[in-house]
């Protein structure tokens, strides 16, 4: 048996062996994609199974996640530490082998794929980081070439990552940003789970890609790892085109029953089929036993090691040439924030609060943005063809282009040093907008952030449960966040978004009310390292609330004012509780239910998703037992009865099309019916 094809026919018993014993799972893409897998990770993946952190690695997305056992099969031989038994334990609980493959879970892992045509997407992030990275901190000395980001990124994809919307947005993009360190091969075996796609999946793949300003390599033979490592090499020569080669490959090969059939997609083989199966690849073998020759022609650790030493010496000339330079590249692809930080976070507030401007909170943002963008390099920011509404750029993050070549074009800052753009004009993507962003984050060197308005986060939604689920610092700008955004109707106003994005776990989500409030939820978001956020913006302006201290907005909720403030020395006898625009609601109801002597706590609560993450004492300091509640909020009110709410001031209606002011007096969105509430709970006590 020649090497290449032992190599692949190794994947390829491990794969049905690992799903056969699980009882779940899929053999037969890692079956048709076993050659390609040799000839990539044989012949050209530059990555070090000693460290799979390795800064300058390549990268590697399988986003036809289901085909885990392919990844799991080539990181096990290849010498990364996961060992035959983990192999053994796939889809098991507490395994490094889950059923679809989960970044952090197991090494060499890159990101979590499963969802189909996002992986795709993040492999596009990654290659744009790299080429930003690039431009930014590549340098020469003479005749040293201190070249420290030069690395590729490659996806393996399959029929169903093509048919999903969100790869038309993705290739669209690396098209246009010119990612030529961007490397595709699609499994092209014409199978899905409901059979032949002919039927339902005619498009041209090769003219879309060409048509997308992708470099195309067509009809490669993917059973022949010659032939696609020669592609490879080809594709790898590209400079100013991303490359999508198209491999010819046979699901479930090697199988004499299931190959080429929807049955090998996602089931097991079953024990008579492998039995067939090994005899017809010549695999004598017992399940999960691989020869040591074949351990032999598969590792890795030597060759990796030997990369990563020559990259360490580059990157220590690197750093005697340009030391700062070199602790900045660190700092940043490790994901620390500068030692600065902290101090810009509280000038940022600070400021904010002494000047206590009546702005939208969407103007706020733009604010916040303006100081945390100057001092933080590592912002990478965008909009959904939204700029000026979302208000995501600010003066030191000028526009990000290309030029014919595919550089990144620089501009000269305030400073006369060249800077490239950091405000990525992503145009109506957003589902491709978050999951390339997701992209960025994993592979490192910047924090990323685009906008869109709040109704629009349905599409973004399954990017930003990912990012929740990968614990990815990655920021979501939503403006217009309720009825307030008027004349635009239903279809804009957002009525169940913030309580919808608020169960996704792991996501932050903040509606903030000022200024103040909006700057803490940036400085929150930025240092969530393990979390990416969601900020609920207004359109209309909101009056800032005065507050004596902004200490404790960071927790998620506090108390803005009480009953003293509005002249009334005594206790409160109830709480209102508001987020965003309808804390002004609550500060006018408090003043008028003064008059009437009424007492009345307000509570402002810009992150309800933070604040549920304090202890017992500060939530019971902050909303007292055996007071009334009532909140307040332009949004759906299933998610308000958690806190022990006596009435809740919502909307479970789709909105209308009228002046904003107009749409608040007819929901009930007036200081008069805040009032009103809190005298009839009162009255029912």
């Amino acid at each position: 048996m020649a090497k290449n094809e032992m190599m692949a026919n190794a994947i390829r018993a491990l794969a049905m062996d690992a799903v056969q014993q699980a009882n779940s799972g899929h053999p037969g893409a890692p079956m048709g994609m076993a050659d390609m897998a040799v000839a990539l990770w044989g012949d050209h993946l530059r990555h070090n199974p000693a460290n799979p952190h390795w800064m300058n690695r390549d990268r590697f997305v399988l986003s036809n996640g289901h085909a885990s056992m392919l990844i799991y099969s080539v990181l096990h031989l290849t010498g990364y530490d996961l060992p035959i038994s983990e192999l053994k334990n796939f889809r098991q609980f507490g395994s490094k082998t889950p059923g679809h493959p989960e970044v952090d879970v197991t090494p060499g892992i890159e990101t979590t794929t499963g969802p189909l045509g996002q992986g795709l997407s993040n492999a596009v992030g990654m290659a744009l980081s790299e080429k930003l990275l690039a431009s930014e901190f590549n340098r020469s000395k003479g005749k040293t070439d201190l070249t420290i980001v030069d690395h590729h990124t490659f996806v393996f994809m399959g029929d169903g990552c093509l048919m999903e919307g969100i790869s038309h947005e993705a290739i669209a993009l690396a098209g246009a940003w010119k990612l030529n360190k961007l490397i595709a091969l699609y499994d092209d075996n014409g199978i899905s789970i409901d059979g032949q796609v002919a039927p339902w999946f005619i498009d041209n793949t090769p003219m879309r890609f060409a048509a997308c300003g992708w470099n195309v390599i067509d009809a490669v033979d993917g059973h022949d790892s010659a032939a696609v490592s020669a592609a490879i090499a080809g594709a790898k020569s590209s400079i100013d085109k991303p490359t999508l080669i198209v491999c010819k490959t046979h699901i479930g090969k090697g199988s004499p029953n299931r190959a080429n059939t929807s049955k090998a997609h996602g089931e097991p083989l079953g024990a008579e089929e492998i039995g067939l199966t090994r005899t017809a690849i010549n695999w004598p073998h017992t399940a999960f036993d691989v020869p040591k020759e074949t351990y032999a022609a598969w590792d890795a650790k030597a060759r990796g090691g030997k990369l990563e030493a020559a990259w360490d010496k580059k990157f220590a000339a690197y750093t005697k040439a340009h030391p700062e330079l070199a602790a900045e590249f660190v700092r940043r692809m490790q994901g620390e924030l500068p030692k600065s930080f902290s101090q810009l976070a509280v000038d940022t507030v600070v400021g904010a609060h002494t000047k206590a401007e009546t702005v939208a909170s969407r103007k706020a943002s733009q604010l916040a943005l303006e100081s945390f963008t100057a001092g933080l390099p590592e912002l990478l920011g965008g909009s959904a063809d939204l700029t000026g509404s979302n208000l995501t750029n600010t003066k030191a993050t000028p526009a990000l282009r290309f030029d014919a070549n595919g550089d990144v074009v620089k501009t000269e800052a305030a400073n006369g040093s060249l800077v490239g753009g950091r405000h990525i004009n992503y145009g109506v993507r957003e589902f491709g907008m978050a999951a390339i962003m997701n992209g960025v984050a994993l592979h490192g060197g910047f924090i990323p952030y685009g906008g869109t308005f709040l109704t629009f986060s349905d599409y973004s939604r399954n990017a930003i449960r990912m990012a929740a689920l990968m614990k990815l610092r990655v920021i979501h700008v939503f403006t217009h966040d309720s009825i307030g955004l008027g004349e635009d109707g239903p279809t804009h106003q957002s009525i169940e978004h913030a309580a919808s994005l608020r169960l996704i776990p792991n996501l932050d989500v903040w509606r903030p009310g000022d200024t103040a409030e909006t700057a803490v939820a940036w400085a929150v978001a930025l240092e969530n390292k393990t979390r990416p956020t969601a900020l609920l913006l207004s359109r209309q302006n909101l009056p800032y609330a005065p507050k004596d201290d902004v200490g404790q907005i960071s927790k998620g909720a506090y108390v803005l004012a009480e009953p003293a403030e509005v002249g009334l020395n005594k206790k409160a006898q109830a709480v209102i509780i508001a987020t965003g625009s309808e804390v002004q609601l609550a500060l006018k109801a408090q003043e008028m239910l003064a008059t009437q002597k009424i007492a009345v706590r307000v509570v402002s609560m810009p992150s309800t998703t933070t604040f549920d993450r304090q202890d017992a004492a500060y939530k019971s300091k902050i909303l007292p037992e055996g007071i009334p509640r009532i909140a307040v909020e332009m949004g759906v009110t299933d998610g308000w009865w958690k806190y022990g709410c006596a009435a809740v001031i919502g909307i479970d209606t789709f909105g209308e099309s009228a002046p904003a002011g107009v749409l608040f007096k007819h929901f009930g969105f007036t200081p008069e019916n805040v009032v009103a509430t809190v005298r009839k709970v009162l009255r029912k006590k």
